[in-house]
């Protein structure tokens, strides 16, 4: 009640310090997310209350506001691309590195590292954070790239949970062959169907070659010629993103047909 009674009746130059004090309090009285504490609601208040006040564009409380209401979202990345358009937070760090990390999450690698790439060219701060995240994001990337040579050495387009050889099947039904004399398949896999193949002369298998050429090309910033990240055009904006689903909330119905 105080909270609200103070943004009500505020009269200050820095309306967002309220609601900065008011969504921390609110994080720190229900940690759980609760209902009572009804975080996305407040959220969602304070960016419409805030809203198209430019003083805080590049404002780390805005931004931070922002992002906390795009967790809210059921799609983030709709959330970051209309900040991207609006110039909201676009000289901060944070901004990259979150709209990035949630790229990476949902597998679009490239797309991250054109995020930092742009956030690196803007030399957002603090821009040393900014550096240390995009290295770290490519030694994951790297490392998964060897992973997944590793388990398909020949490159071909099969996925990393594919299986490339035949495999023998486990507890499976064994149908008989033969009308009178019924006989249990054997089924062979690997080289245990070149030993039994007759007509296959016994020849040594030839060294594997190892090609000179590395089988991957190095990752280097220096030398990225690729596209850049296209120009994002200012819209306008009807309203917020739609917020998860809340728990325990009742839809609208007739009130005079209860019993």
């Amino acid at each position: 009640r105080e909270f609200e009674a103070e943004i009500r009746f505020y009269s200050g130059d820095d309306p967002l310090d309220v609601w900065e004090r008011y969504i921390k309090w609110t994080e720190q009285a229900f940690p759980g997310g609760g209902k009572d504490g009804n975080l996305a609601a407040v959220l969602e208040r304070a960016v419409r209350a805030l809203h198209g006040q430019q003083q805080y564009y590049k404002d780390p409380r805005y931004l931070n506001l922002w992002l906390k209401f795009g967790d809210c979202c059921n799609e983030p990345l709709d959330l970051y691309s209309y900040l991207h358009s609006q110039e909201i937070g676009t000289t901060l760090a944070l901004l990259y590195i979150t709209w990035a990390e949630a790229l990476e999450t949902r597998g679009s690698f490239r797309k991250a590292d054109l995020i930092f790439q742009e956030g690196l060219q803007r030399k957002a701060e603090p821009l040393d954070k900014l550096q240390a995240h995009h290295k770290q994001f490519q030694a994951r990337v790297s490392r998964q790239t060897l992973l997944a040579l590793e388990e398909s050495p020949d490159g071909d387009n099969m996925g990393l949970l594919e299986i490339a050889e035949p495999q023998r099947s486990s507890l499976a039904d064994l149908k008989g062959r033969g009308k009178k004399k019924v006989k249990a398949p054997i089924s062979r896999v690997g080289d245990a169907v070149k030993a039994m193949n007759p007509n296959r002369s016994c020849q040594p298998r030839a060294p594997l070659q190892i090609p000179n050429a590395p089988s991957f090309a190095v990752f280097d910033e220096n030398s990225v010629s690729g596209p850049e990240i296209p120009t994002l055009t200012a819209q306008s904006w009807p309203a917020p993103p739609v917020p998860r689903a809340k728990e325990n909330e009742l839809s609208a119905g007739p009130w005079n047909s209860g019993r």
